[in-house]
């Protein structure tokens, strides 16, 4: 079973979990509407702080080549702490009316 999560009426479903990072209440109190227009939600703890990056396909129309989900491997190893927790969001449904 796919394990989603709902935050500001968007679902998404949890793609990545490393070392157990999604805390959903930090989550909750960091994402804003900017997220919004993006597929995915990547998020990385770096000095006890949650940094939040978005990313997309490239049939979004908002896509651009920096915010590529295939680089998403390469944005951890050379952007995230070494052997930091990180988790990937993939949106599924925009529940706003």
């Amino acid at each position: 079973m796919k394990k989603e999560i709902v935050i500001n009426n968007m679902t998404y479903q949890i793609k990545k979990n490393v070392k157990d990072a999604l805390e959903n209440a930090v989550l909750e109190e960091k994402i804003t509407d900017y997220f919004d227009n993006f597929d995915y939600i990547v998020g990385d703890w770096a000095y006890g702080k949650l940094r939040l990056k978005g990313f997309n396909n490239k049939t979004n129309k908002n896509y651009k080549k920096i915010n590529d989900i295939d680089n998403v491997e390469n944005y951890i190893n050379s952007f995230c702490a070494y052997g930091c927790r990180w988790f990937i969001l993939e949106k599924v449904k925009d529940n706003k009316k």
